[in-house]
């Protein structure tokens, strides 16, 4: 998982990071003001946003309503000491997906952030998706290309399934990871990419060009055609 923490309590910013990679995040990046935080949600993905309400040059609220505004739909958590009732109205009309009040326990953060991660992510549910000439049946796990039946293993389906549904988005290796294999498994992240190599075989097998594109460093997405 990638998280945006941005919290300009110099000690509690940097305890929180050390626990949310101790926890299993697989990077943190932290900034201190507001448009530091605008700045780094527009310029990288991120499964979840930590948005403190109070900070210098542009408040969570302010920031959240910036990003909503220009078509941020990335999950953001609101993250605060004010805990009445119309101040976590405000926060969630602000655009926030959730809301947890200051002081906190880290396994608490932590499940919120998994189960935003989780939602954003969550795939449509389609029972038959077609798109550029790939056929999948998520009822009974079939898929084909070309009217030619494709035979998959499980993981490989629900990888398939993944890129498909969340078309046009790059998904992260540490996503997938999350989402397929968890990150309580033994399995190493070089997995993704060996699965990702039989995966493509498979599907572009007398294709031509590759359906699966690889974003270097990144991860992979499949384009929105």
């Amino acid at each position: 998982m990638k998280v945006l923490l941005a919290e300009d309590d110099e000690m509690l910013g940097e305890l929180t990071v050390h626990l949310l990679k101790k926890k299993g995040a697989k990077s943190v990046d932290w900034v201190m003001e507001g448009e530091d935080a605008y700045d780094y949600a527009r310029a990288s993905f991120y499964d979840v946003i930590v948005l403190d309400w109070m900070m210098p040059n542009g408040d969570g609220v302010e920031i959240c309503k910036k990003l909503r505004k220009n078509g941020y739909s990335g999950a953001v958590l609101m993250l605060t000491a004010k805990d009445s009732l119309s101040d976590r109205v405000e926060g969630l009309d602000a655009g926030a997906d959730d809301y947890l009040v200051k002081p906190f326990e880290i396994e608490e953060l932590w499940a919120r952030l998994r189960a935003l991660a989780r939602r954003t992510f969550s795939p449509l549910q389609e029972e038959i998706v077609e798109f550029n000439g790939l056929k999948i049946n998520r009822t009974s796990h079939s898929v084909c290309r070309n009217e030619e039946q494709i035979s998959l293993t499980p993981r490989e389906f629900e990888l398939l399934d993944m890129l498909v549904q969340n078309r046009g988005k790059v998904l992260t290796r540490e996503l997938i990871f999350d989402r397929i294999w968890g990150f309580d498994t033994d399995v190493s992240m070089k997995t993704i990419d060996a699965t990702m190599k039989l995966l493509r075989k498979k599907v572009d097998a007398d294709e031509g060009e590759s359906l699966i594109e690889t974003i270097r460093g990144v991860g992979y997405k499949i384009e929105k055609t």
